[in-house]
């Protein structure tokens, strides 16, 4: 195909022994033009037989072959003389490879010939399909039907339209059918539950009704005794911290155990007789009655919170206590099943509900936690009681088993002999703690209940010694904390050596300030509290000292309340210095306990004054700029026996001050004063007179007195002066 177009072309064959680079412009061979246009009419043949195939390819080429016989023939250069190719013998050899002589026109041609041919297989896929306008796929073509066929085609398209939208209507009145069903369910079951609501809110009106009939006859009844408890009691109690209150919680935890450990205690021994009846029936009778009295005096008065506000309207109270559980749980420990004992024989197991007023003991425990110094003591004590109620109930159950083995029938049991409750005691005692030493059981019943009796002691009695330990670790956690800190300090003293004069100071210091306040350092506690509750205290504390300070006499209340709050306190030992003279003033100093001494001298054992508890020391420094020394100390002040201190620096007072521009002003102004009317320290020492100085000046010589000198010593006029 190359050899056909440069045939087209005219271009000639390169010599084969030439050298020179193809691209040179001067060296390109050129075509005579007689050699052209004897290879133009064989050239023009090949181009027919070709159009005869590819009538389109051909049309192409023929229209390239025009312009490039319209291009101006190249000048065949006279220097390089070309010889005459012979080029039906180079179309006769097919086998012979293409010669390339630009190697951008060849892959231009190249594109050219594969651009034509895609180009001529999508204008014959155009012929076959005329639907077919572009060379993407093909959309497929629509069938052409009769138009018997295009009306069937139509009539199942809709018959199945049809079909479909009445089966998807039946669906959806199935869907509403079967909602409205659901509707119709819930509404029939929610008209129920409103209904049992109703009847069960009438059921209760009707008992509220009832109830409310009777206490309002009890109340009319007791009205003129409430009344008169108002007068001492007063229309309500605060739960919290009123003592009468805790007063009578006491008498009903006393009530309380009475009930749990004798009532069990006669329910399991022999303690009832025609003698000792009677007088159970009358501790039963005055423990009964102090049930009663707290339901119906104590209870009702106390007050209660209710969205952030205390009520202590009587009424409000008393429909609160009525509408608690706790008053229903009241009721049910005053129902007086002993009076089935008039009916059947005197028993002890008619008073079991009174063990369900468990809720009034553990609030007499907190609220008397609450009002000790040191409760701990009480929790010590209750742990002991939960031990020794466990071994009575043991000793009870101990007893119920010998009875039912039989008194004195084996080794194991009771044996009847002496006080029945102390030996049994005695025996739930070594069984539950493990002591040993116990006779061996011979029944069945004796094994498995002394096998019980060692598996509750051990539960029971760890979990009791537990509790015992965190109660007793609890009380001694700051003396634990107190001997750390104190042992820490004195192991860094030892690691360094620390003279043992001062590690004794230490040490005093640590013993006293524990001994003095419980703790090292108070605002640990304070830091705690709310900022109202640690004002509270403060002002208590300090505030009547401050308003007595003259420094302060004017200045804003507010003010003073945030000062007291900045307050800190320092314990010194006996002989510790304060301050000294010539120090930088930067606190003032309060004294809370204790005394200190102004002293002076050479060795300052001069005691010009003693300050003691409520004076204050130091204000003047606060105000006094450090120029030309007008904060420095004037005094030497030490503590006189221990004393314990709050002190005041200056940067917190000027933080304060900030706030109080009045108060600033009135504070400036008496600074002011005080430095006017008290010269500084370091003047007073310039002007202090040092050796015969202190006589003065010596008076002149009176002329007189002179004149006669000079007569008696003429030999001083002669010298020279």
């Amino acid at each position: 195909m190359f050899t056909k177009l440069k045939a087209l072309v005219g271009a000639p064959e390169p010599p084969p022994a030439q050298a020179a680079p193809i691209a040179s412009p001067a060296a390109s061979p050129t075509k005579p033009p007689e050699k052209e246009e004897t290879a133009q009419p064989k050239a023009d043949a090949k181009q027919e037989e070709k159009g005869k195939e590819e009538p389109v390819k051909g049309e192409k080429k023929k229209d390239e072959e025009e312009a490039i016989k319209e291009q101006p023939k190249p000048v065949p250069a006279p220097a390089a003389p070309v010889e005459p190719v012979n080029m039906e013998g180079a179309e006769g050899d097919e086998n012979a490879p293409p010669v390339v002589y630009f190697r951008h026109t060849d892959e231009t041609l190249r594109w050219l010939v594969k651009t034509f041919r895609e180009r001529t297989a999508t204008f014959k896929e155009k012929v076959a399909d005329p639907y077919a306008s572009s060379p993407e796929i093909t959309p497929p073509v629509t069938p052409i039907l009769k138009e018997e066929e295009y009306h069937r085609l139509k009539e199942e398209e809709r018959i199945a339209r049809e079909e479909a939208e009445k089966k998807a209507a039946e669906e959806a009145a199935k869907k509403a059918e079967e909602k409205k069903k659901k509707d119709e369910e819930k509404r029939l079951e929610a008209e129920k539950k409103a209904e049992e609501a109703r009847i069960a809110q009438e059921a209760q009106k009707k008992e509220k009704r009832l109830a409310g009939v009777c206490f309002t006859c009890l109340d009319v009844l007791f009205r003129p005794i409430e009344d008169k408890l108002d007068t001492v009691l007063g229309c309500t109690i605060d739960p919290f911290t009123d003592r009468r209150y805790i007063s009578w919680l006491t008498l009903v935890a006393v009530a309380y155990n009475y009930n749990i450990w004798f009532c069990s205690a006669r329910l399991a021994f022999p303690f009832h007789n025609d003698t000792a009846n009677r007088y159970w029936i009358i501790l039963d009778i005055l423990s009964d009655l102090v049930y009663v009295l707290d339901m119906m005096v104590w209870q009702p008065r106390l007050q209660f919170v209710k969205a952030g506000d205390i009520i202590k309207d009587r009424a409000l109270t008393k429909e609160h206590y009525r509408n608690s559980p706790r008053f229903k749980t009241d009721i049910i420990c005053v129902i007086p099943f002993d009076l089935l004992c008039l009916y059947f024989q005197f028993s002890t197991i008619y008073r079991l509900n009174r063990f369900m007023k468990i809720e009034s003991f553990f609030e007499f425990s907190d609220r008397l936690e609450s009002i000790m110094a040191k409760a701990y003591i009480w929790r010590v004590a209750r742990t002991t009681g939960y031990l020794l109620y466990s071994l009575h109930l043991n000793a009870c159950a101990f007893y119920v088993a010998s009875v039912h083995q039989g008194l004195g029938t084996t080794t194991w049991v009771y044996n009847g002999n002496g006080t029945a409750y102390i030996r049994c005691y005695y025996f739930a005692v070594r069984s539950l703690i493990n002591i040993g030493g116990l006779p061996e059981p011979t029944t069945i019943f004796e094994i498995a209940f002394q096998m019980t009796n060692f598996f509750i002691g051990v539960f029971v009695f760890s979990s009791l010694i537990g509790q015992m330990r965190d109660v007793i670790g609890a009380a001694t956690a700051g003396q634990t904390y107190f001997r750390a800190s104190m042992d820490g300090c004195v192991a860094y003293m030892n690691t360094y050596t620390i003279p043992k004069y001062v590690q004794n100071r230490i040490r005093t210091w640590y013993n006293y300030t524990w001994a003095a306040q419980g703790m090292l350092d108070e605002s640990e506690l304070l830091d705690k509290l709310p900022l109202v509750m640690k004002t509270a205290i403060a002002v208590d504390i300090n505030l009547a000292t401050f308003q007595k300070i003259a420094l302060f006499q004017d200045c804003d209340q507010q003010m003073l309340v945030d000062m007291l709050l900045r307050l800190k306190s320092i314990v010194y030992l006996p002989g510790d210095f304060v301050v000294k003279k010539g120090d930088i003033g930067k606190e003032m100093y309060i004294i809370k306990s204790g005394a200190v001494q102004v002293v002076g001298g050479p060795d300052n054992s001069i005691v010009f004054v003693t300050l003691k508890a409520g004076c204050v020391f130091g204000e003047i420094s606060l105000l006094q700029s450090a120029k030309d020394g007008g904060n420095r100390r004037t005094a030497n002040v030490k503590a006189y026996g221990f004393a314990n201190l709050f002190v005041l620096e200056k940067k917190d007072l000027f933080d304060i001050l900030v706030h109080y521009p009045e108060s600033q002003k009135v504070l400036a102004r008496k600074g002011r004063k005080l430095t006017k009317a008290k010269p500084p320290p370091a003047a007073k020492e310039e002007e202090k007179p040092k050796g015969l100085a202190v006589f003065g000046p010596r008076p002149p010589t009176p002329k007189l007195i002179k004149l006669f000198a000079n007569l008696r010593n003429p030999s001083n006029q002669q010298q020279p002066r």
